[in-house]
């Protein structure tokens, strides 16, 4: 109860207090909807790791890193490997999206991550960011296809003409019941270990 009191008061206190007049009468959070953010837009809330405001930058090439080897993809360069496509529901049209591009796990093999899901590589997660900022986290046996069912691939194609509005680069997980995981503009992806 103190806590409050000394909340309200700071709040008044910077001049905010009608904030605390409009809040719900029994002071309980209110829930967002996850399943309408759509973070690749630019939208500026923080959410555990999220951009918080961060202008959104142009897309560059995808650097990806595993310990100190470190590669850069070019979409040039990512067109000239093998792509697998999948097809996926979008959350908010509800139609069926073919998304083109080159599986995750091609990518990490050539920089040394094994792709045999045991023992000490099943201690790894990838932090994957977008140019504006947004990262979110995979475990590697997410990703990798001898572990898990579901297809992680690095889209530069959808319904067969090259990404724009998401920018050149999208990651995708067919997994995912929603896209909350999925990443625009891709630029970074981190290989790192559980300590």
């Amino acid at each position: 109860m103190r806590m409050r009191v000394l909340g309200a008061a700071l709040l008044i206190g910077l001049g905010v207090g009608a904030a605390i007049a409009q809040a719900p009468a029994q002071n309980q959070p209110q829930p967002m909807p996850m399943g309408d953010m759509d973070m690749g837009k630019g939208k500026t809330m923080d959410m555990g790791g999220m951009a918080m405001g961060k202008p959104a930058l142009p897309a560059g090439p995808l650097k990806i890193t595993f310990g100190d080897k470190s590669a850069e993809w070019t979409t040039a360069a990512l067109a000239a490997l093998p792509h697998k496509t999948v097809t996926v529901i979008d959350a908010h049209s509800k139609a069926n999206q073919s998304y083109s591009g080159v599986p995750l796990m091609e990518l990490l093999t050539q920089l040394g991550v094994s792709d045999k899901p045991h023992g000490k590589f099943l201690r790894f997660y990838l932090v994957v960011e977008g140019s504006d900022g947004y990262k979110t986290v995979y475990s590697l046996a997410e990703v990798n296809p001898n572990a898990h069912e579901g297809t992680v691939i690095v889209a530069d194609a959808l319904d067969g003409k090259p990404l724009q509005a998401a920018g050149p680069l999208e990651l995708i997980a067919t997994a995912d019941k929603v896209g909350s995981r999925w990443v625009r503009n891709l630029v970074a992806v981190r290989v790192l270990a559980v300590e």
